[in-house]
């Protein structure tokens, strides 16, 4: 199974815990590669979400997955700063489709002043209910929040100041 390598697009796919396609992200453009970790970009990507329905992304973001982390983080950069959208999930796995991952509904949302705030906490517990997420699940999901939190008051890995700016940098070398 070959890897991509920087420059190439791929798509990204979520999936929820039961095994079901969630949403499909069309096209991000990798800016590295390797065992650990994986950054992209992409602007005005097509996403398809389970229902069929499709909407167009409304600006650059560059997208942060590690496969330590139960969680993923989307940069999206706007006139007023950087807003981050968090997704607890899995960590990702690449198949040779598709870079996949599975979405656990919790997500958290940074604001430019890195204020931020946990959301879909009812659809987390509803959802943990109906796919019997193991006890396990739970617990490593917990910590994770807690992780991905204490990186965003420290100002680390992604949520570092230089961070977005680089890799966009990057990103825009790639789409000319």
């Amino acid at each position: 199974m070959g890897y991509p390598k920087e420059g190439d697009n791929i798509q990204i796919h979520s999936y929820k815990h039961n095994g079901l396609l969630h949403r499909v992200w069309d096209e991000t453009t990798i800016l590295k590669w390797s065992q650990d970790l994986i950054i992209g970009g992409n602007d005005r990507t097509m996403v398809t979400e389970s229902d069929g329905r499709t909407w167009i992304t409304r600006e650059p973001a560059i997208c942060y997955f590690h496969s330590k982390y139960w969680f993923n983080v989307i940069g999206m950069l706007r006139d007023d700063g950087v807003y981050y959208y968090c997704n607890v999930s899995s960590p990702f796995v690449w198949d040779g489709e598709a870079l996949k991952y599975i979405d656990y509904d919790l997500d958290v949302k940074v604001f430019p002043d890195m204020t931020f705030i946990l959301l879909d906490e009812d659809e987390y517990e509803q959802h943990r209910k109906q796919m019997n997420y193991p006890n396990v699940i739970d617990l490593i999901l917990k910590k994770n929040v807690e992780h991905l939190m204490s990186m965003i008051r420290q100002r680390k890995g992604p949520f570092s100041a230089e961070f977005i700016d680089d890799w966009y940098e990057r990103y825009l070398y790639h789409v000319k």
